[in-house]
């Protein structure tokens, strides 16, 4: 019988983060440099992409690498896999978290930011897991989706009206896909014995946003059950349970991280 120890040991493991240097995807980084694993970090900001991966090395003695690559572009996705397997020899984990898009309302949104919103938040998604499926079948991989809450539950209206903040319609169509993607891969990748599941946040508002004094948090927090909005060490404990063989009879779940906001 394993220890739990042993169990949660990312050590021998190299995991491909795409969005990885944002707000969101900096905690699971460091959640998995944590627990001993090599992490590429790619993003389209190739600078902050390098320095956060030095970070990384030097904070807690592992292998990182910080690579540009934009998951809308299918060679892009091609080159940083080839990197990938030319400087490691394997890999074993993908996260599929890099995100962009305007904030819009439904009257706002035009037909170029529907199709840019879903093109990198679910095609994006798509390109980058179809590329890396035959390095994730040789190594029996592990595949985790960064959804979102609004992929499960429609915004309530009412935080949104008379402030500047917005959630765009496509990010919350985009999420669902994503959603129902990780669970038609779960099914059909689980003869390669890969996992995958997807994670749902919310609401993890930017600092910024935090800054404006305008009742907003106010109005994200009372939606909580637990009375507060996320932080993004709260996502550390999903994603080394998610990537970790701690989790190895879990394939095809979607876990809420939402201080309970879609459950009453």
């Amino acid at each position: 019988m394993k220890k739990l120890f042993d169990l949660f040991n990312l050590k021998d493991k190299v995991a491909f983060i795409t969005g990885g240097a944002g707000y969101l995807g900096s905690a699971m980084c460091e959640a998995l440099a944590e627990l001993g694993a090599t992490i590429v970090i790619g993003s389209r900001d190739k600078e902050k992409c390098k320095n956060f991966a030095k970070k990384l090395s030097d904070s807690y003695n592992i292998r990182a690498l910080g690579e540009y690559v934009d998951i809308t572009d299918i060679r892009s996705i091609d080159e940083i896999l080839s990197l990938i397997e030319k400087d490691f020899g394997t890999l074993d984990i993908l996260i599929n978290c890099a995100w962009s898009g305007n904030k819009n309302t439904f009257e706002s949104i035009s037909f170029e930011d529907w199709n840019y919103d879903i093109n990198v938040c679910l095609n994006g998604v798509f390109y980058t897991t179809k590329k890396a499926f035959p390095y994730l079948r040789k190594s029996k991989g592990n595949i985790v989706n960064i959804a979102s809450m609004y992929g499960l539950i429609a915004p309530d209206y009412r935080i949104y009206y008379g402030t500047n903040h917005a959630n765009p319609p496509s990010y919350g169509a985009a999420k669902a896909g994503v959603i129902q993607l990780t669970r038609y891969l779960a099914s059909f990748l689980s003869h390669y014995e890969i996992r995958v599941n997807a994670i749902s946040p919310g609401a993890f508002p930017f600092p910024e946003t935090e800054k404006v004094n305008d009742g907003f948090i106010n109005k994200l927090k009372e939606k909580s059950m637990l009375n507060r909005t996320g932080k993004p060490d709260d996502l550390k404990g999903v994603i080394a349970l998610l990537c970790s063989e701690a989790s190895s009879f879990i394939t095809g779940q979607v876990i809420s991280v939402d201080g309970g906001w879609g459950q009453w």
